[in-house]
Formats: structure tokens, sequence, C-alpha cells
């Protein structure tokens, strides 16, 4: 695993004004074994290296076809041999067994459609010298970062680390409107950023650069769920006739083998590394039935938990006893409440952006101690996404009711209901009932509400509102079950803006590589034609993908509640971390930004039981964070720390 730095310019003087080497520097921990440099007149590309695969010539900046080509990488091409293969029959030649050669014969071979034949996790630039050309790709779901700043000149500067950006002379300012969404959210939707003139590649993506010209972006993959119709199980038993029933039970059986094999497959590609290798164990059945897999290919597989000593609050006995039905090492990782107040300004300065999701912790700490044995870890992120295993895609199904009621009537009743006490039973329920799936639902995370943030900001932006940052992706889905378009909102928002940044960044911040199998083209492609019943069932969450796993996973954890990483912070918020997070807020240079009074008013309802305002306390706690870390100029992070930060 890597992390690179890539400049492109026709203005030399802007080209060679940027401090390259600090910003490699600073990145270190994504490649502590290796780094290298090549620079021309148009580019400059710089590399930081973690070996995974022991291969000679796996150095970069890689060139290509006597230098025609050269490509900084930073990923995993899992299906590299076998492209390797197809490449050398129509004449390609190697010199290495790298992927990354295997990447720059399939650009050279395939142009820019190269893309669509890599299976893996991968961000890369490639300057084509003869052509006078930048190209460059991020992966399909977006597991591997890529930041881009473009400076008054036309300059671009990426980044596999936001932080590299900051070493760039011109001043970078917080954003508002970034600022308003990461309230809902808690976490910024991409492509934005905090801050302003810096934003992301979005996955599926690749850009075009010339010298002179400005920079080209072009999708060249999103995700299309195809459903078929779907049917109650009611209609089955009474309506269909049996010819029809056992057409549906073929075609379900068809699907769930179709699952469990392409699934192990994709296991046994993201296997393949000359480094240990261990996995994340949870008591959830993703996690289990990729540590199930992964155990037949590697008996001696090394597993890893994380909890916390609070009952209710630790998956760890649940994981044990998976770990001891499927013969694994396994390691259970403790988290004091001082380990968090300790380490969580780092964590927040590695995850470059503010991300609330308080699941970074254990994450963080069970990387941590993973990086002690093994050098890759298997997870089990985005089965969820794909295969409809959220609670809350339960909720069209429990307002079902609400369908008899005309369209017209709904606007209505929901008055009607929004004048009822707060608090009063049924009043959320018919609210719910009464409101369009696309102005109910903006992502798997909800923090704080519109009108919320009012009291919260400083000042109040009525003009920005968060239905904007959904609104294109509900036209998109329009023809998609309820199910399928929640769906399809948390893939671009939920997944690539919170699941994999913490995922990425906590395993990085120990030189740790991960792994995610259930986020494969082939798996996606398989989970993309279940219907609604092979979801959502009564209140069981991924129907189909636990009927297909049952003989995989041990049986306490088929049909397991999903608990997903819980972490006690309504608990120290009003105890243990109650002062700590008043200092914090009340010491923050975030005056401009937030209402301090409201804020810590808010800490203290929650500390006195009026309310649960954990995850809006946390929310706001790690922004503040993430502005003490990266725009108030103090040196939490030592040697690493960006020191002229504007």
């Amino acid at each position: 695993m890597c992390g690179f730095i890539g400049i492109a310019s026709h203005n030399e003087e802007t080209l060679y004004n940027q401090p390259i080497k600090d910003m490699m520097e600073v990145i270190t921990h994504r490649g502590p074994d290796d780094s290298g440099l090549f620079e021309n007149n148009y580019v400059r590309l710089g590399f930081q290296r973690l070996s995974i695969v022991d291969l000679e010539g796996g150095h970069q900046p890689m060139g290509y076809l006597d230098d025609r080509y050269t490509i900084i990488f930073n990923g995993e091409i899992y299906n590299a041999p076998e492209l390797r293969d197809e490449l050398v029959k129509i004449g390609a030649s190697f010199h290495t067994h790298s992927d990354t050669e295997v990447i720059l014969a399939s650009f050279h071979y395939y142009g820019e459609e190269c893309v669509n034949k890599f299976k893996g996790m991968f961000a890369f630039l490639i300057w084509d010298n003869e052509e006078g050309r930048l190209f460059g790709a991020r992966d399909p779901f977006g597991i591997k970062p890529l930041f881009y700043r473009t400076l008054k000149d036309g300059t671009i500067v990426f980044a596999s680390e936001k932080k590299s950006l900051f070493y760039i002379n011109e001043p970078t300012y917080i954003d508002g409107e970034a600022a308003f969404h990461y309230l809902t959210f808690q976490y910024i939707p991409e492509p934005h950023t905090a801050t302003s003139k810096i934003d992301k590649i979005a996955p599926g993506h690749s850009i075009s650069w010339r010298p002179g010209e400005n920079l080209s972006i072009h999708c060249y993959w999103k995700p299309e769920f195809l459903p078929k119709q779907d049917f109650s199980t009611k209609a089955v038993n009474f309506l269909l006739a049996p010819f029809k029933r056992k057409a549906m039970l073929q075609e379900k059986t068809a699907i769930q083998t179709e699952i469990r094999e392409t699934l192990m497959n994709s296991v046994k590609r993201h296997m393949r590394s000359d480094v240990p290798v261990g996995a994340f164990l949870s008591g959830g059945i993703d996690s289990s039935a990729i540590v199930a897999m992964a155990r037949q290919l590697h008996p001696d597989l090394n597993t890893f938990t994380a909890e916390f000593d609070r009952e209710g609050y630790s998956e760890g006995d649940v994981a044990e006893e998976t770990a001891k039905a499927l013969d694994v090492n396994h390691r259970r990782v403790k988290i004091s409440v001082e380990d968090v107040m300790n380490e969580f300004p780092k964590i927040v300065w590695h995850m470059d952006e503010p991300v609330a999701d308080p699941a970074a912790i254990p994450l963080y700490f069970v990387a941590q101690e993973a990086s002690k044995h093994v050098t890759v870890v298997l997870s089990g992120e985005g089965a969820d996404e794909l295969f409809g295993g959220y609670n809350i895609y339960r909720e069209p199904q429990s307002l079902s009711m609400f369908k008899g009621i005309p369209t017209a009537m709904k606007p209505m009743v929901k008055n009607l209901a929004e004048r009822l006490p707060m608090g009063m039973r049924g009043r959320s329920f018919l609210i719910r009932g009464c409101t369009p799936i696309e102005e109910r639902f903006v992502g798997n995370a909800k923090i704080f509400l519109d009108e919320e943030k009012d009291r919260i900001l400083v000042p109040g932006s009525p003009h920005w509102k968060t239905n904007d940052i959904v609104k294109a992706l509900y036209e998109e889905a329009k023809n998609y079950d309820d199910v399928t378009k929640m769906q399809y909102v948390d893939m671009h928002t939920w997944l690539r803006g919170d699941i994999l940044v913490k995922a990425d960044k906590m395993t990085m911040a120990h030189s740790l590589e991960l792994r995610v199998p259930f986020l494969d083209r082939d798996v996606f492609d398989i989970a993309a034609k279940i219907p609604l019943h092979g979801k959502i069932r009564g209140k069981q969450t991924k129907v189909w993908l636990r009927e297909s796993l049952a003989d995989v996973v041990p049986a306490h954890v088929l049909h397991r509640k999903k608990l997903g990483f819980p972490v006690p912070i309504r608990i120290w918020l009003k105890d243990e971390m109650y002062d700590w997070a008043r200092n914090w807020m009340t010491t923050s240079q975030t005056d401009h930004l937030f209402n301090k009074k409201e804020c810590l008013q808010l800490l203290e309802d929650h500390r006195l039981g009026k309310l649960d305002a954990s995850r809006k306390i946390w929310t706001i706690l790690t922004y503040m964070i993430w502005h003490h870390n990266y725009m108030e100029n103090r040196n939490d992070e030592g040697e690493h720390y960006i020191s002229n930060i504007i």
C-alpha cells in the first residue's frame, strides 16, 4: 500500500515551486518502505511505498516502454496475473511481475478503457511522454482516496491524503456550505471537502490533462441495480401458479449459489500476498463470512476484534465464539476511555477530514494491534450497502400501510401530525409515513436537522438544504423501489464518505493494508439482481446473503442482530469525557462557525440526562478537533504536523 503526490503544470516555475518532498514526508505512514520521484517539464510524481508483494522491480514511479509512460499507483489489482497473461497474448512484454506494470501495459493496449478491466482498489496517475498527457483514475467504489487542488495558474496537485495539499503556498479557507452538510451527515459528502479549493476525484471516475488545458473528469462506472419484479410471500402462496413459484425458487437458488461462489472467488483474489494476512472479526455475518472463506485458503489465519469495557458495548465474546468455531488465531483489543481521549486528536489528524463516526475509534485501535502481527487485513465493509443490511432499510416495509392513503391527502395528515406534542406516541410514525422517501432519507446518518443548524452555526444559512445533496441521486434512482433507492443513496454518500474513509485512514495510520472483498464489481453484479424480498423480510435484513452463507458461517452468527461497532460515547460524555469535551469546546477557535453557547448547552443537557445528544456533541467535537489540527497552526502531530497551514 502506498501514497503519492502528483503535480501537473504548464508553468515550470509553479511546478518546481511546490515542496513535494515535504508533501511526501507527511504521508510516510502510507509507505514507509520506499520512496521515489519523477520530474520533467510538466509533471512531478512523488511516491511512498509499503511493500505487500515481494516482487523485483516494484519501485515507483515506474517507467514502461523505454519510459514513454511513467506511473504512480496506490492500491492493488487483484486480477493482475490473469490480465498479464491476456496482455502477453496480444504482444505485451514485462520486466516485472508487479501489478503496477500491468496497469501500464493495460493503458498502452486498451487505452482509457483499461480501468474497466481492473478488479481491485486503486488510485493512479500515468504520464504519457509521447502524447504529453496525464491520465488517472480512482476505483469504482472509492476504496482508495484521491484528492486534488487547482491553483490560480491552472497547476493541479493530486494527493493520496489531503494533508499534503496544505503545504501549497496558496491559501485555503473553511467551506461554510461543507460545514452545513457535515452537521447532517457527520462527514462531508464527496466530491467536496471541508476547505475551499480542495476536492476529491469521485469513485468510478478518470481524469485527463494536457499542458495548457483544464482538467477533464469522466465517469467510467456507476452502480446500477437491476432487481426483477418483486412478489410478497403472500402473493407467492396464493396468487401465483405452481410453475411460477418453481421458477422463482430456481432463480433464488441460482442467485444464492452465485453469491457464495463469487464472494469466494473475490476472497481468493484478495488473499494474494507475500506478507502475513489477517482479518477483522466482529460479531456479525459480514466479517464472519470473510474469515470463514479466508480460513479455507489460509488455515493459520489471524483475526482481531476491538471491544470496550462496558456492558452492551462489546462484540468481543461473540467474536471469540466465532473465532473458536472457525479455528483461527484470535486477539481481542480492549479500549479504555483514557485511550480514546489521548489518541482522538491523532485519529482526527489521520482522517484528513472531519468524520464523526465513533466506529473509527475501535477501528484505529484494532488496526494498531493487527499491524504488530500482519501487514494485510480483510474486512467486511460494503456488504450492507450491496445486499440491504442496514436496519433503516426495513422502514419502507413498516410504513407500507400508508400506501393506501391518497397522495393528495398525505400533506394534510403530515401537517396535523406535526401539530401534535413532541414525543407523543405515533407522531413521528405519522410524519414519516406521509413523507416521500426522497424527503425522508438522506443517508445512513442524519445528525442535525436543517432547522437545528440555525442555532448551532454562526450565521445560519437558510439557502442551503440537506436534500440538495441527494436530489440528483433520487432522480437517477427514480425507477427503483424505496429500499433500493436507499441503497443507491448510501453507496454514493455513506459508503464513500464515511465507511471507506475511516477504513482506509485508520488502517493506513498504522501502515496496514485493508482489503474489502465485498466491494468487487463481480460481487456487486450479483447483488444488483436481488429482488426486494431477497433483501428485506420482516425483521430480517440481507435475507438471500444470509441464506447463501448458511453453510459457511457459524449458526450463532447467521441471524444475529446487527450491532456495528457500538461505542459508549453516550455514557462517556456524561461522565469521564465531560470535562475533556467541555475544554475542547471552550478553547476551540471556531467561534466564527459555531454558536459556542448552544454547543455547551447541548453538552450540559446531555450530562443532566435531559436528552441523548451524544452523536450531535461528537459531531461538533470532531469538527473542532479537526479545525484545531489543520486550521489553527498547533503542533499535535510532532514532526509530521503541517506547520504552515493557512
